[in-house]
C-alpha cells in the first residue's frame, strides 16, 4: 500500500520573521519564497498582510509569482485582517485564508475576556467572511495544547461546519510533550463528528526541545498537515524544522505510513539562504543541514564507513543537495558556466543582475586564488537583495589606523543620495569601533550595537568574512550585512547598511499592529 501524502505548509516567511531580528524586506521574501516552490512545499505562509504596508506587499508578490504551492495570509478572527488577506491574495493560483482565534482559558480570560459561546461565534463568523472571498479557509485555536479537551472539539466541530477545510491544532507555547500531543489528535478524531470533512493540521513551537517530536507524533495519530519552518527559526526557540520533519519521513517511510512532495535535493540550498538572508546561523551539530551533519571524524566510524556508507550513514547527503565536490572558479572561467551554476544553486537572475554578478566574480578573482559556490551565493544576495529605496548613504572609502600604545582611529567617506560626499575621523576601542564612531558623526544617528559576527563565507586564509551586525536605535532593532576579503571593510559595509535600514524606518514611522500575532 502506497503512503498517504502529508501537507507541508510551510511559515518560515510569517512565523519564521517574529524570530526576533530575522526581518526580511521584499525582495528576501519573494528569493525565499521561489526557493520553497523549488522545494515543492505545498502552501507558503507568505505573511500577515494586516500588519503592516510591507507584510501586505510581500504576500501580493509572492502570490502574483509563485505557481506550484497554495499561498496562504494570516487573519485575526476580524473582519479588516480577512479583507487585507483576501486583497493580498488576489492574483494567488491556489490561495488560502489562515483565520486564528484564541481558546485556551488563560487566553479566554486574559487576552480576550470573552466566553466560550462568544468565542465560537466569533470563529464561526469569521469562517463565513472569509468563505465570500476565498474557499481554501484555514483555522487555528490558538494554543489548542492548553485548552480544554472539550471545548475544542467543540470548536473543531463548529469551524468545519461553517466551512474551514483546514483545521489546525497549535501547541503555540511549546508546553506539549510527544505522548500527550498525540493523544489529543487522537482525541479529536474520536470526538469531533465531522473531523472527516477537514484536514488535521499541526504548529508546534520548541520552547521544550520537542516541536519536532510533537509534530511526528501527531501525524503518527493521523495528523495529515504539519507546520513548520526552514532551520527551525520563529518566535522564542522557533518552530518544527521543516527539513527535519521531511527528511525523518523519507528516512522512517514504512514506520509513519506517510510521504510528502518535497524534492530534498533543495534542502541544503535552502537552508543556507534562509541562514544567510536572516542572520541566524546553523550550528555546526543542527540535524540534516547542520555542517557536521553526514561528518564522520571517529576512527572507528570512519572504517565502517568506508566498508559499507550505511553503517553510520541512514540518509544519503545528495539527498538535501549536499554534494561531495567544491565548486571551484576562477579569473578565467566564462560567463555561461557562472550562469548555469546559479541555476543549478536555485537562484533566477535577470540578464542585467547576471552580468553585474559577473563582473563582481572577475573583481573577486584578484583578490583571491579561489571562489568557491558560497563566494557566488555572496555576490547574488549582494546583488539581489539591496534595496535602493532604502540607501541614504553609500561608503565610499575607509581607512583605519591602529598601532600599538596608541588609540585606533578611523576615516570614512561617505556618499549620500544627493550625491555629497561626508567625510568624518574618529577614534574608538577598535579599528572597528572606531569606524561606527566615524559613521555615527556623518548619519547623526547614535546606535547601540547588541550583537557582532564574523563568518568565513568560504576556505582558505583569503576567504570572503561575512560580517552580521545587529544595531539598536530608539527601540528599532536592525539587521546589517557586509561582505569582504577585507573583514575591516566588511565590518563598515554591515554598519552603514543597518544605518540606512533605521534612517528608512525612521522616515516610514510605525507601520500597522503591535502585537505579534499568530498560532
Amino acid at each position: 500500500m502506497s503512503p498517504e501524502r502529508l501537507i507541508i505548509f510551510d511559515t518560515t516567511l510569517r512565523d519564521g520573521e517574529q524570530c526576533p531580528g530575522a526581518s526580511l524586506n521584499r525582495k528576501e521574501k519573494l528569493e525565499i519564497a521561489r526557493k520553497l516552490a523549488l522545494l515543492k512545499v505545498d502552501v507558503i505562509e507568505a505573511g500577515f498582510p494586516v500588519a503592516s504596508p510591507g507584510d501586505f506587499d510581500s504576500v501580493k508578490e509572492i502570490a502574483n509569482e509563485i505557481r506550484g504551492s497554495s499561498i496562504a495570509g494570516l487573519a485575526r478572527a476580524l473582519e479588516k485582517d480577512i479583507e487585507a488577506a483576501a486583497r493580498a491574495l488576489e492574483s494567488a493560483e491556489s490561495p488560502r485564508i489562515h483565520i486564528f482565534l484564541s481558546t485556551s482559558k488563560t487566553h479566554r480570560d486574559h487576552k480576550l475576556q470573552k466566553n466560550k459561546s462568544e468565542i465560537i461565534k466569533m470563529a464561526t463568523d469569521a469562517i463565513h467572511f472569509g468563505k465570500k472571498f476565498c474557499s481554501d479557509i484555514e483555522f487555528s485555536p490558538e494554543d489548542a495544547s492548553r485548552t480544554e479537551p472539550d471545548f475544542l472539539c467543540e470548536v473543531v466541530e463548529a469551524v468545519i461546519d461553517a466551512g474551514a477545510k483546514t483545521v489546525n491544532i497549535p501547541d503555540t507555547v511549546g508546553y506539549a510533550v510527544p505522548d500527550e500531543f498525540a493523544s489529543l489528535i487522537t482525541h479529536l478524531k474520536q470526538n469531533v463528528c465531522n473531523i472527516d470533512d477537514a484536514i488535521i493540521s499541526v504548529h508546534c513551537h520548541n520552547d521544550l526541545g520537542m516541536a519536532v517530536a510533537n509534530s511526528l507524533a501527531a501525524v503518527k495519530a493521523g495528523a495529515r498537515q504539519v507546520e513548520c519552518t526552514m532551520n527551525g527559526i520563529g518566535e522564542r526557540a522557533g518552530n518544527a524544522a521543516m527539513e527535519e520533519i521531511v527528511m525523518a519521513l523519507k528516512t522512517r517511510k514504512k514506520y509513519f505510513g506517510t510521504d510528502t512532495r518535497i524534492d530534498t535535493q533543495h534542502i541544503l540550498s535552502c537552508s543556507k539562504l534562509v541562514s544567510s538572508l536572516t542572520g541566524f546561523f546553523v550550528q555546526r551539530n543542527k540535524a540534516i543541514v547542520g555542517k557536521n551533519a553526514f561528518a564522520h571524524e571517529s576512527g572507528v566510524h570512519q572504517d565502517g564507513y568506508l566498508k559499507k556508507k550505511d553503517t553510520y550513514e541512514i540518509m544519503n547527503p545528495k539527498d538535501i543537495g549536499l554534494e561531495e565536490a567544491d565548486l571551484v572558479l576562477g579569473k578565467h572561467s566564462g560567463r555561461n558556466a557562472l550562469s548555469k551554476r546559479i541555476q543549478a544553486l536555485g537562484y533566477k537572475l535577470t540578464n542585467a543582475e547576471l552580468d553585474e554578478v559577473f563582473t563582481d566574480i572577475k573583481i573577486l578573482a584578484d583578490e583571491k586564488k579561489e571562489i568557491f559556490e558560497e563566494d557566488i551565493i555572496s555576490l547574488i544576495q549582494k546583488q539581489k537583495f539591496s534595496e535602493d529605496n532604502i540607501v541614504t548613504y553609500k561608503l565610499e572609502s575607509l581607512k583605519c589606523s591602529f598601532d600599538s600604545g596608541k588609540v585606533p582611529e578611523a576615516s570614512v567617506i561617505l556618499i549620500s543620495r544627493d550625491g555629497k560626499r561626508h567625510e568624518a575621523t574618529a577614534s574608538g576601542d577598535g579599528p572597528v569601533d572606531s569606524i561606527y564612531h566615524a559613521i555615527d558623526r556623518i548619519t547623526g544617528i547614535s546606535c547601540k550595537l547588541i550583537e557582532y559576527q564574523v563568518m568565513s563565507k568560504t576556505k582558505g586564509t583569503d576567504a570572503q568574512g561575512e560580517v552580521t551586525v545587529r544595531v539598536v536605535s530608539e527601540n528599532r532593532e536592525v539587521l546589517g550585512k557586509g561582505v569582504g576579503v577585507n573583514t575591516i571593510e566588511a565590518s563598515g559595509f554591515a554598519y552603514i547598511n543597518a544605518v540606512n535600514k533605521l534612517l528608512f524606518k525612521a522616515k516610514s514611522g510605525p507601520l500597522g499592529s503591535t502585537e505579534i500575532p499568530g498560532p
